[in-house]
């Protein structure tokens, strides 16, 4: 039986990489902070797909989150053989506005708690000869983001480093997939206040579900860098022959609040 480990399970594209997983009989690592959403999907993995689904809420801002949910995995024996490190959060606005507390917390769960738990995971991965990570990078991840400086920095910080190590890894049995999706039906919007964005507003989203279906067989694949969605990929593709400054004020304008 082999073992997967998903931070930000409690909604939006983690719920469903959850519920991917469970239907291949994996068990899952389910870690968000909401403990009650956990143990409600929890109970409904169980049920559906006969899987030992475990609940460990954490705080991934917290510095120390990482260290403890890797001792205590060890302390029940779990090793995990895949690690999804799909925690993370955006935030809307200027940026000499904005709440550096909220900055700070989009910091260190988007690179700092990603990194943390990557290290701690991949050398008994190495050892085993045998492991997949995915990273929850974004379209973002390929140009600058006014408005959203900072979640748009974080993303390209998660690409780079995955794109890296999965380098480094190579031949040692160890993938890294860096899952891009564009603009998702997911609590997302809500918690970065992004629901009147021109990038949302109006637009039919894809699902969580369908991100995750994309991510979860790119992941399988073995994949370096996964972007969902052909309209994303030509973007992501065409941002790297304009120049920088038309392409930063193109994302200025669509990430602008819709009349």
């Amino acid at each position: 039986m082999k073992t997967a480990l998903i931070t930000g399970a409690s909604s939006g594209i983690g719920l469903e990489l959850a519920r991917r997983f469970a239907r291949e009989k994996h068990r899952v690592v389910l870690v968000a902070r909401n403990r009650q959403a956990l143990e409600h999907l929890q109970q409904e993995l169980q049920q559906q797909h006969g899987v030992e689904a475990v609940v460990l809420p954490a705080d991934l801002g917290q510095r120390e989150a990482p260290q403890q949910l890797f001792e205590e995995l060890q302390r029940r024996g779990i090793e995990v053989d895949y690690l999804i490190n799909n925690a993370g959060f955006g935030d809307f606005g200027l940026f000499a506005e904005a709440d550096w507390a909220k900055q700070e917390q989009m910091l260190d769960v988007n690179i700092r708690a990603l990194t943390h738990l990557t290290k701690l995971f991949v050398p008994g991965m190495v050892q085993r000869r045998s492991g997949r990570i995915m990273q929850l990078a974004s379209t973002a991840a390929f140009q600058p983001g006014p408005l959203m400086a900072v979640y748009y920095a974080t993303k390209a910080y998660v690409l780079s480093f995955s794109e890296a190590l999965a380098n480094e890894l190579q031949g040692t049995g160890v993938t890294v997939t860096a899952l891009c999706p564009g603009p998702t039906a997911s609590g997302f919007q809500d918690a970065a206040a992004l629901n009147d964005s021109k990038l949302v507003k109006g637009k039919k989203l894809p699902t969580s579900a369908e991100v995750a279906e994309y991510g979860y067989r790119a992941l399988m694949r073995g994949e370096t860098v996964a972007v969902h969605g052909l309209m994303n990929s030509l973007m992501a593709q065409s941002v790297r022959f304009a120049p920088r400054n038309m392409v930063t004020a193109l994302v200025r304008r669509m990430s602008e609040r819709a009349h």
